[in-house]
């Protein structure tokens, strides 16, 4: 097939595909899918080998959330019967991380809900950091805590923080049909805040929102400009009580797709499979870590996932292996960037490779077919539907009761 063939050499060039290209990714039919996921596998592997990167999530404060997201469980307004809970206090962040880092997670995502920290916040979650640090040595953190004003991420650098995570989660034409509360472009400030204060920015998307391919498209895209050095892809988990408790737009192997594209478009990045993959890829998880080289272990936010042992069961048997915690994750060329070289502070060199000085930006402007749709819903009002009735698996949507916030033991 002349397009995997194209985007595999591109791949390992670290060049930017067209647009068209990206798009036919995941116009693919189910006959061609192991051929795409075989082609995106060894871009992963030329990147990454078989190492899989581990993160662990705790919830510092969940629910009650004034923004509203509509994929959200903790949006304002929410109806799902999620745990609810203020702020943790360093020492129980620091245990609830243990569990994380004792089933191998090299990296502790710190997660807050609301608009942004006050300044207040920022210093509580500073103390929660130097907790976690003094006590697991060689640990990622990653704190996710919304918009970030001036100065912000330069306190969470100095506390000990290694990354900010803040996701584009759509494309900037629909953004407003998911969040009114804020913008895309106040969600792509604040990554770029943290790029300056020289944190390792992670950003990436959630599926299955009603877009279309183009949208899919035009949000990695971004990405790419933005340039991350983590992608977290989301798969939309419809928890009743949110707006888009409906949306089951998707299948295992249209996540199977929207993986690979992402890989294909980023070849070099730490691509992260993120909440809902046991949700909508179920059995065919394995598969997926032959396109992603990260996952988190065990539960997310608000719901849960399949067990700690399963994850790593999963791994062992696929014939990968956990990624040690001597282990840089990214390639030297962009490792040597997050020690404060060009590409990720801030966006600086352009991807390496021919065609490098096309940006992502000009060309989406100049690959666009005429008169592609871009808004989420289809014409006649109608939204982008992926699944066959009756794919839904709402039995798969749990809410978590453990862990952070709870008196119960983790699921790590």
């Amino acid at each position: 097939m002349n397009l995997l063939n194209t985007l595999v050499d591109k791949g390992l060039r670290r060049e930017l595909p067209t647009r068209d290209e990206a798009l036919a990714v995941l116009a693919t039919s189910d006959d061609e899918l192991l051929d795409v996921v075989a082609a995106a596998g060894r871009v992963r592997r030329q990147w990454f080998g078989r190492r899989v990167k581990l993160n662990y999530l705790v919830n510092l404060k969940s629910g009650l959330c004034p923004e509203d997201c509509s994929y959200c469980s903790q949006r304002l307004g929410s109806k799902a019967g999620i745990l609810k809970y203020t702020w943790l206090k360093p020492d129980q962040a620091a245990e609830a991380a243990g569990a994380g880092v004792a089933g191998g997670a090299k990296r502790v995502c710190l997660v807050a809900s609301g608009r942004g920290p006050t300044d207040r916040d920022v210093d509580r979650v500073s103390k929660t950091i130097e907790a976690i640090k003094e006590q697991h040595e060689g640990v990622e953190v990653c704190a996710c805590l919304g918009l970030l004003s001036d100065g912000q991420a330069e306190l969470l650098r100095a506390a000990g923080a290694d990354a900010y995570n803040h996701n584009l989660n759509t494309s900037e034409a629909t953004y407003g049909d998911i969040t009114t509360t804020h913008t895309y472009a106040d969600r792509v400030e604040t990554v770029r805040h943290a790029q300056s204060a020289g944190l390792s920015a992670c950003s990436g998307l959630i599926a299955g929102m009603g877009e279309s391919d183009a949208d899919l498209v035009d949000v990695v895209f971004a990405l790419r400009e933005l340039d991350p050095d983590s992608v977290p892809v989301n798969f939309l988990i419809p928890f009743e009580g949110t707006p888009l408790a409906e949306e089951w737009n998707l299948t295992p192997q249209r996540c199977l797709r929207i993986l690979a594209m992402v890989r294909f478009v980023c070849p070099d990045v730490e691509v992260r499979i993120a909440g809902g993959r046991e949700v909508h890829l179920r059995s065919m998880q394995p598969l997926a870590l032959h396109l992603a080289n990260s996952i988190f272990l065990g539960d997310y936010l608000t719901s849960e996932g399949q067990a700690g042992k399963a994850d790593l069961d999963m791994i062992a048997d696929a014939g990968f292996e956990v990624e040690g915690a001597g282990t840089v994750t990214l390639p030297e060329h962009r490792a040597d960037a997050v020690a404060g070289g060009c590409g990720s502070r801030g966006g600086g060199c352009a991807p390496c490779g021919e065609g490098a000085s096309e940006t992502a930006a000009e060309a989406r402007t100049a690959q666009a077919p005429a008169g592609t749709r871009t808004a989420q819903t289809a014409p006649g009002g109608a939204r982008s539907s992926q699944a066959a009735p009756g794919d839904a698996r709402t039995d798969l949507v749990a809410v978590r009761r453990r862990g952070a916030g709870t008196d119960l033991a983790p699921n790590a």
